[in-house]
């Protein structure tokens, strides 16, 4: 079970409200450059369009959380886990459950495409897939590489494990911190065909932190989930032709 957190309601209001103001406006300013002809900023592969959008999100997260760590008087290492006697086997407990919960997440991926399909509301491919697996220079490939492992994974673990889980379970809401935040994680990807499997992977990354009272070990299960699935990504037209040209020789 994690520990109270010393939380207090203005400063989570006034981090989510300048963390939408930051959004919004990295939104207006891309926008206003790809009207300008910008070419960094024309879809769908404009590196400056796609620098500003993160940055507009999870790189504003990175630039809040030491004025929100401030306001409680909480160290990073305090708030993220960096010390403790436990740090080893959190850590341990994020790598097994990232193995275990991988194939499952796949699954349910697979199943939810098909039946969104089958209603007539086929998801199309996923954003961050379609700039990874499109992204032509080596630079745009490193940023999202490294926006993937790093960027993200801390920054969205520190807002929905790290402050709203624990703020709203001390609200008296647990079953709402449960699963009204573990949604309201799935939703902000905004994408049909993610929606449910990022359910899931958020109620497991909830319980990866109760169970080890320690946010470095979600965070390290999401970067490993990450990667995985940026390795899928890189190299899944390689191994499929490998494995169409040794087909016959297997056979």
């Amino acid at each position: 079970m994690i520990s109270a957190k010393p939380w207090r309601s203005d400063a989570v209001a006034q981090f989510i409200a300048l963390q939408m103001l930051c959004f919004c406006l990295g939104l207006l300013l891309v926008s206003i450059l790809e009207k300008m002809g910008l070419s960094a900023f024309q879809p769908p592969e404009g590196f400056g369009a796609v620098l500003l959008a993160t940055l507009g999100f999870q790189g504003a997260t990175w630039v809040l959380i030491p004025f929100f760590l401030r306001q409680h008087q909480v160290g990073w290492r305090e708030a993220f886990g960096l010390r403790g006697p436990r740090l080893t086997r959190a850590l341990v407990i994020a790598v097994v459950m990232t193995v275990l919960i991988l194939p499952v997440v796949w699954w349910v991926q697979s199943v939810s495409i098909a039946v969104f399909t089958r209603l007539g509301w086929p998801p199309g491919e996923e954003t961050a897939v379609s700039l990874i697996s499109g992204a032509q220079s080596l630079g745009m490939r490193i940023y999202l590489g490294a926006f993937a492992v790093a960027l993200a994974p801390v920054a969205e673990e520190f807002i929905f494990r790290g402050m709203l889980y624990p703020f709203v379970k001390q609200m008296g809401l647990p079953r709402f911190a449960w699963f009204g935040v573990n949604a309201i994680f799935a939703l902000v990807h905004l994408d049909l065909g993610t929606l449910i499997p990022l359910f899931v992977l958020a109620l497991v990354l909830t319980w990866v932190y109760e169970r080890t009272d320690n946010l470095l070990a979600p965070i390290a299960a999401h970067s490993l989930f990450n990667s995985a699935n940026l390795c899928l990504i890189y190299f899944q037209e390689p191994l499929s032709r490998m494995l169409q040209k040794f087909w016959p020789v297997l056979h």
